[in-house]
Parts: C-alpha cells; sequence; structure tokens
C-alpha cells in the first residue's frame, strides 16, 4: 500500500539526521562479529527501552525484537536488519568522519541500515502510531558468512506461518533483492603418512593431494538453467608442520553458490562424485565437515513478492533519483524465502568498500535512506 510521507514525518527525519549520524557511530564502535552480537544487542534493547517500549526483548539466537500487536496475529510483517558485522574484532572498532563520509568497517553493511531503522520506528513509538496490520521490528544475528543465518531462522522459527511478508534492509538503494542465492559451504580435510622431507622423501603429502584435489573441483563446469548463475570458490587453505616435514594434515574452505535450486543440487551432485572418485585414486583419508548451508528460494506464487519489489523500487527511485534494479543475492531473505514467505532486501544509502577496513558511506545519501525506509515502513501504520 501507498503511504507517502506528509510534512511532519519529512520534518521528523530532516530534525533526526544529526541523531541518525550519532547512531551509526555509537553501533560502528560496538564490535559485533557474528555469534558475539551481544553489546550491540544489549545497546539496540535499552535504546528502545529509554522509548518506553516495553515490549522489547532478546531471544536466544540475540536478535532484539520489538512487537507491535503481533501477540495473537497470524499476519505478522517484519522489518529487520542485522546487527553483526564480517570482522573478527572483540575491541571497539575505529570510527571517523569528515564533510562527505562516515568511515568505519560494517559502517555500510549493516550499521546505517539498522540505526536508519531504528530512527524510523523511534517515530513510530513517539506518535504512538497504531500498526493497521501486525508488524515485528527486529535487529538480528548472524547474517554474515559463517553466522549462517542463525538470527533469522531463529526469528522464522519462533513466528513460522504467522509472518506473511519480510522486509529486511541491507545495502544500497540501487538494488532490490528479490532472488536467493543458495550456497553449500564446506570444510575439507586431507589427511595421510607425511613424513620428513628428506628421509621420507615420496611419501604422500597432504598438501600436494588438497592441491590435487581443489584443480578436480576447479574442472567443474557450473550448470545453467535460463539466466541462472551458479559460481565455486576455495576461501581458505591450511595446513601443514614445516618447510622440512612432508604434511600429514591439510584442510581447505570450500563453497558454491547459485540462484537456482536445481542448479545447487547439480553442484551438490558434482561434489560428492569429486571426492568419491578422488578417495579411489590416491591413498588418504577426506573428511568433510558442512559449515553452511543457506537455502534458495521456494515460493509457489510470485505475485506478492512482484507487488512488494515493485513498490520497494518505485519509493527508492522517488527519493533518490536513481536507477533502482532487481538482483539476486544472498541474504536473511533465503530462510523466509525458503519457507514460501515472500521476501525482499532493500537499502538505504550509497557508500563504498563493503565487507572491507575501508568501508565509508555517504553522508548526503543517509536523509534519502531515512525517507525510503521511512515510506516502507509507515505504509503499514495509520
Amino acid at each position: 500500500m501507498e503511504y507517502g510521507l506528509n510534512k511532519e514525518v519529512i520534518q521528523y527525519l530532516e530534525d533526526s539526521f544529526e541523531e541518525t549520524l550519532q547512531l551509526i557511530e555509537d553501533l560502528c564502535r560496538i564490535s559485533a562479529p557474528s555469534g558475539y552480537e551481544d553489546k550491540r544487542a544489549a545497546f539496540i534493547c535499552e535504546w528502545f527501552s529509554k522509548l518506553g517500549v516495553n515490549s522489547v526483548h532478546i531471544d536466544e539466537a540475540k536478535n532484539v525484537l520489538v512487537e507491535f500487536d503481533c501477540s495473537n496475529s497470524n499476519d505478522i510483517i517484519l522489518f529487520t536488519a542485522h546487527t553483526d558485522t564480517v570482522f573478527p574484532d572483540l575491541d571497539e572498532l575505529p570510527f571517523s568522519r569528515d564533510e562527505e563520509y562516515l568511515y568505519a568497517p560494517g559502517v555500510g553493511d549493516d550499521t546505517t541500515c539498522l540505526a536508519i531503522l531504528m530512527i524510523v520506528f523511534k517515530y513510530c513509538i513517539l506518535n504512538n502510531l497504531t500498526p493497521n496490520c501486525n508488524v515485528l521490528f527486529a535487529a538480528n544475528s548472524c547474517e554474515e558468512g559463517l553466522g549462517n543465518l542463525k538470527g533469522i531462522k531463529q526469528i522464522m522459527n519462533t513466528y513460522g506461518d504467522r509472518i506473511r511478508e519480510v522486509y529486511t534492509f541491507d545495502g544500497q538503494y540501487v538494488a532490490v533483492v528479490n532472488k536467493c542465492v543458495g550456497s553449500h559451504r564446506y570444510k575439507i580435510t586431507v589427511e595421510t603418512e607425511g613424513g620428513h622431507s628428506f628421509r621420507d622423501f615420496g611419501n604422500n603429502n597432504a598438501i600436494a593431494l588438497l592441491s590435487k584435489l581443489i584443480c578436480k573441483l576447479y574442472k567443474c563446469e557450473v550448470p545453467v538453467i535460463d539466466e541462472s548463475i551458479t559460481t565455486y570458490n576455495v576461501g581458505i587453505i591450511e595446513g601443514g608442520t614445516s618447510v622440512n616435514t612432508i604434511a600429514q594434515k591439510a584442510s581447505v574452505l570450500y563453497e558454491y553458490r547459485s540462484d537456482t535450486v536445481e542448479c545447487l543440487a547439480s553442484m551438490k551432485e558434482f561434489f560428492e562424485n569429486t571426492i568419491s572418485k578422488f578417495l579411489e585414486n590416491n591413498k588418504c583419508t577426506i573428511s568433510v565437515e558442512e559449515i553452511g548451508i543457506r537455502p534458495c528460494g521456494n515460493l509457489k506464487d510470485d505475485s506478492i513478492l512482484r507487488n512488494m519489489t515493485q513498490k520497494a523500487i518505485a519509493v527508492s527511485e522517488k527519493y533518490s533519483g536513481l536507477k533502482c534494479y532487481e538482483t539476486s543475492g544472498s541474504t536473511d531473505c533465503n530462510i523466509p524465502m525458503s519457507l514460501g514467505v515472500p521476501a525482499i532486501c532493500m537499502g538505504s544509502y550509497l557508500g563504498h568498500g563493503e565487507h572491507t577496513r575501508e568501508e565509508k558511506v555517504r553522508i548526503d545519501s543517509i536523509l534519502v535512506g531515512l525517507k525510503i525506509t521511512a515510506e516502507m515502513v509507515l505504509g503499514y501504520f495509520d
């Protein structure tokens, strides 16, 4: 449904601009690796408590939740942004700004989106707005990497089929993710006899065997169905003892991704067959540990998703003046979409350097993001 921001809302957003910048800074300085979001979650929970919100709480997965008339509803709209970052730091993270940019690891992904969503919901709280359906706010955990979407999984487990639509805010406002990229991630470990590099020369070397296996995996011809996109990657390799030791053990982190269920299944079959054949032809043992599974979407009817996408694109273009396009991605949407619940991921800033320590967000994009987010949220309030 359309809302259209009135003068009162626009004035609130403009008046809240500096507060938003300060909130972004406060959140950025609190380290939050996946699985260690405790301090950031506590900060957010206290922030809502100071606004007089009695329903705010932190669940067992470290999600911060605020319910708006959700107690007996089977008609919940979820708005969420994730709290975790890709950075392992447990100490305070650096933050700086100049006239054009905010700088910090994780400032864009996903701290700016989270802060903006909080400021918009603050407007709803201060003005005692009543939702015209049932609305759930979530600052969710474990979206990044090996967090494996634990936070959104917990939310969907708690509320189940009571949730009818999901809007997650993550990224820049020039794109809307409405197609899920699923992924399978593994730790592959090769072990063999090893030995002394001189006396036992000729014994099998786990590093050499693992390298050989990687080459086999990289001979994969990715499946293609219509306009599907499928990829694979070796991200980390480790092993060995010393320069004069024939390695007994070596490991690699490997993943494959696809935005199509059938292609993901084909990659799984290739992977399992490659491991099996390698074992038959080489003297070693191989262990495969599944370290992360992100499912693709599984919608039976995409009409609601199409309406959600069209609105998000229209609202983003309305306030930014920039073209907003549809794309595929691996986000918190993967979980609801795999359960048949329509979900889109949209952004609320412009910036550069995502997933690097040099990440930065354009200050002049933040008011635009506030307006985009406000129109998407307030359309569900009277």
